[in-house]
């Protein structure tokens, strides 16, 4: 939870480049209850374009869930996209989110692939 703050954080104050937005979605009481965050990517899988609109995280607090909340987010992030001269929007998961998967095919995303990524210390 630290490391999140300290995101939070840097962000607000525009210390940070990543996200470049953050989109949320907010009760009719006024509390935080999802959001986005979105990046412009130079490449994103399976696109043909650059930039690339990307949605970097996607969250809605659980008892708030399918009641559309999470698809008027995606909406707006796309929305955000299109304002940057993007054409295409990007998004992953881990191969094992089911939840994830099915959540994104059903707003309209595409499988691009399923890929293994690797990493070594130098």
């Amino acid at each position: 939870m630290d490391v999140h703050r300290a995101e939070i954080d840097a962000f607000l104050a525009g210390s940070t480049k990543q996200p470049e937005a953050v989109l949320m979605a907010e009760s009719a009481e006024g509390k935080a209850i999802g959001f986005v965050e979105l990046s412009l990517r130079s490449y994103a899988e399976g696109c043909d374009t650059s930039p690339v609109a990307y949605l970097e995280g996607w969250f809605v607090e659980n008892a708030y869930r399918r009641r559309g909340i999470g698809g008027a987010l995606v909406e707006a992030a796309e929305d955000w996209g299109r304002r940057q001269g993007c054409t295409e929007f990007a998004s992953d998961a881990p191969a094992s989110n089911d939840t994830s998967r099915v959540s994104h095919l059903g707003l309209g995303f595409e499988e691009a692939g399923l890929i293994r990524c690797f990493r070594k210390s130098l």
